[in-house]
């Protein structure tokens, strides 16, 4: 398949998170014909820890030679669903750019880089990105020596300097039921959750000089059980894109919220900054990555990828094949970089 081919192959496989076997499938089979013969090998890995009731669910890893350079991008998508479409500027689908079309740039500068008798380097496309990094942390268990990690997210073929850290949040309040034509006789937990949500969003929020500011986003409430019912329990979810230390924001929050709900934290991850190639054009992304999670277990950590991320999670995701045939060429020549600076 040429590149193009290839991409669209892959956004036609349904692959939202947790259901990436198929593609896993895909991707064994057509890494396998590109190592055979040329001295590759390819393997799942992690399938282990993946999580019970998802069978064959497991990171795809092929690699030449000892690996000192790798890219890497996910296999997952979110939801919905949608198949691919194609006219002369782009390709369109779910995962067209996050990260289907990476997937298949990664592997085209694979095949010019062994046209090119360039060994030592090694691809490596994981689960769970978009849910919760499992096929990230299971990697970061079983490191293969790279020194360099190539991550692939949409960055528009810049190489990115930076990525804000995301802080997940559950505010829960909870009340008393009652009649609804008998409020006094109840509390209702959902005016105690907007109050509190309310003044969360008042908390000035850090900035910093490389990544700019802190964002609030509110992305779920639900609560209540009807509407002739006094409710008894509400919950927001909320996300935080950092910029630095979660300690004050968390202390913020909670303080603005006091006694009228409840604040957990469910995820933290950092924000992080990133190794650069001479000469390549950069940028700042306020995206979060499974770089924090690999760490430094698969080498100094690089983000780049062709696509934009402002088209990405919507149903107009697409990526321009011109970005795409760029950054086939770009992963080949950081590859090539990196392992002269590895040797």
């Amino acid at each position: 398949m040429n590149l193009f081919e290839l991409t669209r192959a892959l956004v036609d496989i349904e692959s939202i998170s947790e259901n990436e076997a198929a593609v896993g499938d895909f991707l064994i089979s057509h890494l396998g014909k590109l190592a055979s013969g040329t001295g590759g090998r390819v393997e799942k890995m992690g399938a282990a820890v993946m999580g019970a009731g998802k069978p064959g669910r497991a990171n795809v890893l092929a690699w030449w030679g000892e690996p000192r350079v790798t890219l890497s991008t996910h296999m997952d998508t979110v939801p919905p669903f949608f198949p691919s479409r194609e006219d002369d500027e782009f390709i369109w689908g779910r995962g067209a750019c996050d990260a289907k079309g990476i997937i298949a740039a990664m592997i085209a500068a694979a095949e010019r880089l062994l046209e090119q008798k360039t060994i030592n380097f090694a691809l490596l496309f994981v689960v769970g990105e978009e849910r919760n990094s499992a096929g990230a942390m299971a990697a970061a268990r079983a490191p293969r020596g790279s020194r360099y990690l190539v991550n692939g997210e949409p960055t528009e073929n810049k190489l990115a300097l930076a990525s804000k850290g995301t802080l997940r949040l559950e505010l829960t309040a909870h009340g008393r039921m009652a009649h609804s034509a008998y409020p006094e006789l109840g509390e209702s937990a959902i005016d105690k959750l907007l109050d509190a949500l309310e003044a969360i969003r008042r908390v000035s929020l850090p900035t910093d000089e490389l990544f700019g500011a802190s964002t609030l986003n509110i992305g779920t409430i639900s609560g209540g059980r009807a509407p002739n019912v006094i409710a008894d329990s509400a919950k927001a979810e909320l996300l935080v894109r950092l910029v630095g230390d979660p300690a004050p924001v968390r202390e913020a929050f909670a303080r603005a919220a006091g006694a009228r709900a409840e604040l957990k934290e469910v995820l933290h991850i950092p924000a992080i900054r990133f190794a650069t190639v001479d000469s390549l054009p950069t940028t700042v992304v306020s995206y979060t990555t499974d770089v924090p999670v690999f760490g430094r277990s698969w080498g100094e950590p690089l983000l780049l990828g062709p696509g934009s991320i402002t088209v990405a999670h919507t149903l107009e995701e697409r990526i321009s094949k011109r970005e795409l045939a760029e950054a086939a060429g770009l992963y080949a020549r950081v590859v090539q970089k990196l392992l002269a600076k590895a040797s």
